[in-house]
Order: structure tokens, then C-alpha cells, then sequence
């Protein structure tokens, strides 16, 4: 069954080059991001992965934790680890998830549950494992999005997303498109124009079902 929106995202055990972990204990109590990939020592997540080692300070600005998963060993990730920190020019401090066996693939829904790792293998037969996933606080699934081979993830709009998810969440407001940080959010529809000035203070009333206010700080 596909991972949906505000599902409870799969708690597993798992290898790591860091050593094993538990996810949702490793999650804790703030924020997690999971990005995967098809096969260590790929061009495109090499500098993927330079990319989320180079936003490190991002990351612990939002108390967002990091963490990667590929469909190779232990020994493997550490190997690569090396060039992923000569290329970015920075630590890769967050651990990568050995999966091998595609369990943590297949319960994320980036695999069929039948798919396994023929012998000579390559990046095209584990292409579809190339997500990223916000998970919030109370483990769930905040937001997804896949990219196929050929496209390269653009970390500054991961970060963006976590800006928005974390300045709505758990509060009525929505973040309009190209939003980006400190601009005007929306106010949801859930509030009528009087609660809305209670909560908010002055509201921008565009349409009757449109209404901007300022960001909280």
C-alpha cells in the first residue's frame, strides 16, 4: 500500500555506516528528512549527497536530523562517503541506511514488493529509489517527492518545504506558491475573518476565500 500524506512512516531496524539504529527512536523528537538512492557511486547523488552534507548547518538550524539510504553495503557507503567529501568540500556527518535487503525501499513504497537485486545489477534496476521524504515530530509523513535518474534534487527547495511544513504545522495557515521565507502566508479556511484577526492580527482579504496575513516569527 502507497505511503500517504499524515501516514505513519515505517519504524525499522536497520545498518547503518554509523552503526545500527531503530528509525523512529533515531528520528526522536524534532524533524527527519530520508532521501534514497539507487546505487552508491552515481554521479547525480554523489553531488546529491555533497549538497546535504554542505546544508549541515541548515539542517541543525531546524532541527531536522538527515539521513540517507542506498541499496549497498555498509563497507560501500563508507568508500563513498570519501569522494561524496572531496567533492563538497564538507563532513558528510549524517549516516546512510545499508539496504540491501530493499526492506526499507520496499516499506516506503519505492519498490514492488517482489523486486530483488539480480546479480550484475545496476542503478537502472533500483531507478524508482530516488525520494525524499519530511517526516515531522510526531512521525508522519509530511511530504514526498520522487525524481527520476536524470534529474538532480534541488536541496534549496527541500529546505524551503521544510520551512513551510514547519511554520504550519499544527497551525491554521498554508503557504501560498513560490512562498518563500517571510513573506505573507495564507490564512486557512477553518478561521472565519474575525478569529482570523484574533489570532493573527491584521488579514489582507484578497477573495472571500483568500486572505494573507504576516508570517509569525
Amino acid at each position: 500500500m502507497a505511503l500517504r500524506i499524515n501516514d505513519l512512516v515505517p519504524n525499522f531496524t536497520a545498518e547503518t555506516d554509523q552503526g545500527t539504529i531503530n528509525f523512529h527512536d533515531w528520528i526522536g523528537s524534532g524533524w527527519a528528512i530520508l532521501f534514497s538512492h539507487p546505487k552508491d557511486f552515481t554521479p547525480v547523488c554523489t553531488t546529491e549527497f555533497g549538497a546535504v552534507a554542505q546544508l549541515a548547518e541548515e539542517w541543525a538550524k531546524r532541527n531536522t536530523r538527515v539521513i540517507g539510504v542506498s541499496v549497498d553495503g555498509v563497507e560501500a557507503h563508507k568508500k563513498w562517503k570519501g569522494d561524496i567529501e572531496r567533492f563538497a568540500g564538507a563532513a558528510a556527518g549524517f549516516p546512510i541506511i545499508a539496504d540491501e535487503g530493499l526492506a526499507v525501499s520496499k516499506a516506503f513504497d519505492m519498490l514492488p514488493a517482489e523486486a530483488y537485486l539480480p546479480d550484475g545489477r545496476t542503478a537502472n534496476d533500483t531507478a524508482t529509489v530516488r525520494s525524499v521524504f519530511i517526516i515531522g515530530p510526531d512521525k508522519k509523513l509530511k511530504l514526498s517527492m520522487t525524481y527520476p535518474m536524470s534529474v538532480g534534487r534541488n536541496f534549496a527547495e527541500v529546505l524551503r518545504a521544510l520551512d513551510a511544513l514547519q511554520l504550519t504545522y499544527n497551525v491554521p495557515l498554508a503557504t501560498p506558491a513560490n512562498w518563500s521565507t517571510g513573506q505573507d502566508v495564507i490564512v486557512a479556511l477553518s478561521l472565519n475573518d474575525d478569529q482570523a484577526r484574533e489570532k493573527f492580527g491584521a488579514i489582507d482579504v484578497k477573495l472571500p476565500y483568500l486572505r494573507t496575513t504576516k508570517a509569525p516569527l
